[in-house]
């Protein structure tokens, strides 16, 4: 079985090193990151800011690995990490994720 995780970081520094470890530590097959403006409540206010998103490709049962090693490079207090099972995908890709992940 295979997911997407979401994340965001609040730089693209960030978001390169953690999409960076996640891939050096094949927890993860590819990593995409891309600008956002993301507008949200936090500690009771609404807040827009610009930050980075982050597609992480892996295996399903990588998601609480990945997810504790995105606790410990992120500097929010609460990172945003959420995960999005596959239903169907492209078998060569799919098989590649398969080989990429450890």
């Amino acid at each position: 079985m295979f997911s997407i995780i979401y994340i965001t970081a609040g730089d693209m520094e960030e978001a390169r090193n953690i999409g960076r470890k996640l891939i050096e530590e094949r927890l993860a097959a590819c990593v995409n990151i891309f600008p956002i403006t993301s507008i949200f409540r936090w500690k009771d206010n609404i807040d827009e800011s610009n930050e980075f998103g982050i597609l992480v490709k892996t295996k399903t049962d990588r998601i609480k690995e990945i997810e504790k090693r995105v606790k410990q490079l992120h500097s929010y207090e609460v990172p945003c990490v959420i995960s999005f099972k596959l239903g169907e995908g492209s078998a060569d890709y799919l098989k590649w994720i398969e080989e990429s992940v450890e």
